[in-house]
């Protein structure tokens, strides 16, 4: 019997976040991305009237798609896929046409402004094949992250999709997106 293959992907409890950006700070510290660029954020939304006014923080970065766009577009094939799911681009081969950031419709890739080619999340590809968690999942204090492998049906991500509503963000445009957010 073939081993399945692994197909990784990440759930976000946004309800969880605080804002502290530790994700934000751990990344840029794992995978050396120079200041006034990165890799994840946080999207501030404020709604409501004084005195009932609420804010609500949404962890973004690469989806990671099923059917990524920026992959389809690249002129060089430097933007690639591997076959776990996880999306990269070989720098190498980047001529930093930019024709990736403008296929993305969630803004999650930017020109570096040192190395000259595009720069994304890797899911901090380096620790994962290693066996670890992306530094943004690790550090994360109030457990917003959760990174798996949605095709081992024992795994916490595995489980909490199948238990739990969730959506993806802009799933009319057929990427497919692997950044799940739980209602």
């Amino acid at each position: 019997m073939a081993k399945k293959l692994k197909r990784y992907a990440l759930v976000l409890d946004s309800k969880k976040c605080i804002d502290c950006k530790a994700c934000v700070v751990a990344c840029k510290a794992e995978n050396e991305v120079p200041v006034g660029v990165y890799r994840n954020r946080i999207n501030v939304e404020r709604s409501g009237e004084y005195p009932k006014l609420r804010t609500s923080f949404d962890p973004e970065q690469c989806h990671h798609c099923d059917n990524p766009s920026c992959v389809r577009v690249c002129p060089t094939g430097a933007s690639w896929q591997r076959e776990d799911g996880i999306v990269l681009v070989n720098y190498d081969d980047c001529v930093g046409c930019k024709y990736c950031i403008i296929a993305c419709p969630y803004d999650a890739r930017f020109h570096h402004p040192e190395t000259h080619t595009v720069d994304k999340c890797t899911f901090c590809v380096q620790r994962v094949d290693r066996g670890e968690l992306p530094a943004c999942v690790e550090t994360c204090p109030s457990k917003v992250r959760v990174f798996g492998d949605l095709n081992d049906s024992r795994s916490p991500i595995h489980l909490l999709l199948a238990t739990r509503r969730y959506r993806v963000m802009k799933p009319q445009t057929g990427n497919g997106p692997q950044l799940y957010y739980l209602l």
